[in-house]
Parts: C-alpha cells; sequence; structure tokens
C-alpha cells in the first residue's frame, strides 16, 4: 500500500543516505514510475528530497533534514499506527516492518492493542487469500473471473472489472463493472467462489454512490415482527436498539424498514420458528406460501 512504501522510502534515505530510483523498484516491486511518483508525492508534503544525476548520484534528502516527529499529536501518532496495523490486516502480514520502523519512531510500544481480520467467523486461510486477491486486483486495475451464487442459489460465472471494496450491514461486497450484465454490480464476497485474476488490464473508475444508483435503489417495506426470547442475542447484533421492544414476557417486538425481495424472504425464514410477522400483511401469505412448498419436500 502507498503510505506504507511512502513510510519506508523516507526511512530509507534516512538510513543510506543515497539511492537510486531502480534500487528502490526493485525493493518494493514496483515501476521506476511509481518510485518517481512516491517521490513527487513525498516533495510536496515539504520533504526535501532531490535527485542528482551521473557517477556516484541517486536520490537523497537534504542532509540537515530530521524527520521531526513532534509535529505531530500523541493521538495522530496513534493513529497512524492504528491505520498501519489495519492495512496489515489487508495484506495478512505479521510483524510488519513499516509497523515496527513507525513504533520505534514515535517511541510506542503499545501497538498491539488492536487486531483486525476482515474474514468471516468459519472462514479458512482460502477464504482470507480471497479478500486479498479482490484488494490487489483493485488496487492493480486487473480483471477477475469467478463463479457467483444469487440470493436464489443460482450461479453464474462472471468477468469484473473489481472497482471497491465495500462493508455494509454485517457484509463485505464487491463493487465492480459486470462483463455479463453490461452494467455495475454489487457482489456478496461470501457468494464469490472459484475466483481468479485475468491477465488484463482495465481502465475504468468507481461511480458515485453505488448504493443509491439504479438497480441498487430497492423498494423498501415497514416491517413488525415478534421474536421469541432465544432470538435476543441476534436482534441486538442486526438491529438498532431503538427499534427493538422488550414485551415483557421474555417475546421482543422489532419495527423496522428492509428492502423487498427474495433476501427479504431468505432474512426472515433464517429466525425459523422463532419469529412472527405482524405486518405486513402480503409479507406474511408469502412466507406462508414458502414453508408450505418447503414442508411438500418432507412429506
Amino acid at each position: 500500500m502507498q503510505i506504507n512504501r511512502l513510510f519506508e522510502i523516507v526511512y530509507i534515505l534516512l538510513d543510506k543516505k543515497i539511492i537510486t530510483a531502480r534500487t528502490l523498484a526493485e525493493h518494493f516491486e514496483v515501476s521506476k514510475r511509481t518510485i518517481y511518483r512516491d517521490l513527487e508525492i513525498l516533495s510536496q508534503a515539504g520533504i526535501p528530497i532531490y535527485t542528482s544525476k551521473g557517477k556516484g548520484g541517486g536520490i537523497r534528502i537534504l542532509p540537515e533534514f530530521v524527520l521531526n516527529k513532534s509535529i505531530l499529536s500523541d493521538t495522530e501518532q496513534n493513529e497512524i499506527l492504528s491505520a498501519l496495523q489495519s492495512q496489515n490486516a489487508l495484506n495478512g502480514k505479521q510483524g510488519d516492518p513499516v509497523l515496527n520502523k513507525m513504533a520505534l519512531l514515535f517511541k510506542k510500544d503499545n501497538t498491539n492493542w488492536i487486531d483486525v481480520d476482515f474474514s468471516h467467523w468459519g472462514s479458512d486461510e482460502k477464504e482470507r487469500q480471497k479478500f486479498s486477491l479482490i484488494k490487489n486486483s483493485i488496487l492493480g486495475k486487473t480483471v477477475l473471473s469467478f463463479d457467483y451464487y444469487n440470493s436464489c442459489g443460482e450461479k453464474s460465472t462472471r468477468i469484473i472489472e473489481p472497482l471497491k471494496l465495500l462493508f455494509k450491514s454485517q457484509s463485505w461486497y464487491l463493487q465492480g463493472y459486470c462483463r455479463l450484465k453490461g452494467s455495475y454490480r454489487i457482489f456478496k464476497i461470501t457468494r464469490i467462489q472459484n475466483i481468479t485474476s485475468v491477465n488484463e488490464v482495465f481502465e475504468r473508475e468507481a461511480p458515485g454512490d453505488i448504493w443509491n444508483e439504479g438497480d441498487y435503489t430497492a423498494t423498501m417495506v415497514d416491517l413488525v415482527l415478534r421474536f421469541d426470547g432465544e432470538m435476543a442475542y441476534r436482534l441486538y447484533d442486526e438491529f438498532p436498539a431503538e427499534a427493538i421492544n422488550n414485551n415483557g414476557d421474555g417475546s421482543y417486538t422489532v419495527t423496522t424498514k428492509m428492502p423487498q425481495g427474495e433476501w427479504l424472504y431468505g432474512y426472515v425464514m433464517s429466525f425459523g420458528e422463532y419469529v412472527e410477522i405482524l405486518e405486513p400483511s402480503a409479507l406474511k401469505a408469502e412466507i406462508k406460501k414458502k414453508y408450505q412448498k418447503v414442508l411438500q419436500k418432507y412429506l
């Protein structure tokens, strides 16, 4: 990630005094053009970097420059270290050298107060590798191919230009341009299988607020649901406290809004025998039909 690379470039220049762009490019496994862009960013940030040509030339920081950590408050230093730790979760790193160097620079020894894992409970190493592959494809603008299962369990093979990782309603999603559908789509990451990187680069940029565009503007329905006490642990995880009413008899009533469609039916049915639909009556009738179809499979 660029912020890690920028910090480490400064650290290397302070330590080695002079280095070539080629050496930096090989060290970070990026192009020389990327290194020169990084140097421009550092110069704009006020770090006095200059280059010299010819024998003995290279990239330097002015000798009188000292990285003055005092320009950052204690809170800002902690925020930088926290950001680096979160970044490690994306990269799947343990003991990131950049984090260690910044901790030494700031004289901080409490860098283990946070641990971030973007995978879901019960996932294995393959699931974490999937997340990392998606992240790298977004940053490198490389096309992805994968099998996708929609909310009805239907499988399709997609070729996607990945644009952004999204987190909403306790789940991770991938926003991308789907070549099969010819439009922008959102894919729930847990439903993505057999993902591979295609040896192709794209130029497309992410659009604006994808949640409020086109296919993603869902019709919301008002719900009143009564839950048995056994579901209390899920209610406070999945609904705001102000939407939950404790009925005093061990049951709870939830008043909320949710997007209409197949997802809603599956979500309500995931509570099994512990939920009763009070409103709307149309949803109650639809769920009843679905349970009758399920029952027929076991008669």
